[in-house]
């Protein structure tokens, strides 16, 4: 793991969320979890990384009226988690400018073994307007610490699940 040093401390390359336990709740009727549930894992933890190491997550939100909006968004299921299942999500920063972030998540089991990924792209978008916008001018310390992640995560291999594309694979 590469870890350069922050704004307010060293950025691990990926980045680790805390380590959560799948709960009753999002299991389906097959007796895994609920393929809703992976982005809401997923989405969690982004909320975590936004918060704790990159100061922009719900209270900045709420100051500022400025927040994060997922645009696009692809998943890949590669095991099944089970009730009770503890994971924790291994979150790579791709790419960012001012207003943008491109996400590349794994959802990793208590063994190591990766269970699912998942790409997003978000934007920042004012909540008064509803449309896109970079952070104010007195964010741009975040940007630094922004700029500062993205060179530790540029270190790290593109996972293969990155860019896929969608569709049935025919033989020709």
């Amino acid at each position: 793991m590469q870890i350069s040093e922050g704004h307010d401390g060293p950025y691990a390359a990926p980045l680790l969320t805390s380590t959560r336990t799948v709960p009753h709740g999002w299991i389906d009727y097959n007796g895994h979890m609920n393929v809703a549930h992976y982005m809401a894992a997923f989405d969690q933890a982004t909320d975590e990384v936004f918060e704790r190491h990159l100061g922009i997550g719900e209270d900045h939100t709420k100051r500022t009226q400025h927040g994060p909006y997922v645009v696009q968004s692809t998943l890949h299921y590669l095991a099944e988690f089970l009730e009770g299942a503890e994971y924790h999500v291994r979150v790579h920063l791709v790419d960012h400018d001012q207003k943008r972030m491109h996400l590349f998540l794994q959802m990793i089991d208590a063994a190591g073994a990766i269970g699912a990924t998942g790409e997003i792209m978000m934007m920042n978008v004012d909540l008064t307007t509803r449309r896109s916008t970079p952070y104010p001018d007195w964010v741009q310390v975040r940007q630094v610490r922004l700029a500062r992640m993205q060179a530790a995560h540029d270190l790290l291999p593109n996972p293969a699940q990155l860019g896929a594309t969608i569709g049935i694979r025919r033989k020709g």
